[in-house]
């Protein structure tokens, strides 16, 4: 995916007056998301991501333990200038779920296991608990 494109989508989802808006909040939100993924997970999420992205991703800030999908979002807002935990949920909601559609439905699975239960939701993936196929313990 191209940068342009990846921005276009998270600024419209965002709803950001602006590209440098949208590109602020992609930047902190995949920093953070990139301490929390190893491995070929975050590797092929990667690949998949504008190569800036893709560096920011590879490059993480770097975690000393997972964050539930509350923290992530408090610490969201604590690396964005000027943002609320109102304001850094809905930047959270706009990067993950542009995120989720570059990695696919497979690899956001991938994404969703190595991460604590309730990033489903910022990823606008919420878990069917009626699926067979959903597992708590296996994320």
């Amino acid at each position: 995916m191209l940068r342009e494109a990846f921005l276009d989508q998270v600024q419209e989802r965002g709803e950001y007056p602006t590209r440098s808006e949208a590109d602020r909040a992609a930047r902190a939100v995949l920093a953070l998301l990139g301490a929390h993924l190893v491995g070929e997970v975050r590797a092929e999420l990667a690949a998949r991501l504008p190569e800036t992205f893709a560096l920011i991703l590879l490059n993480p800030l770097q975690a000393a333990e997972p964050l539930s999908a509350e923290r992530f979002v408090r610490a969201t807002a604590a690396w964005i200038e000027g943002a609320t935990e109102q304001t850094a949920a809905w930047d959270v909601g706009a990067v993950l779920s542009v995120t989720a559609d570059a990695a696919g439905d497979e690899l956001t699975r991938g994404i969703l296991l190595q991460l604590p239960p309730g990033y489903d939701m910022l990823f606008g993936r919420p878990q069917d608990t009626a699926d067979p196929e959903y597992s708590p313990q296996r994320r």
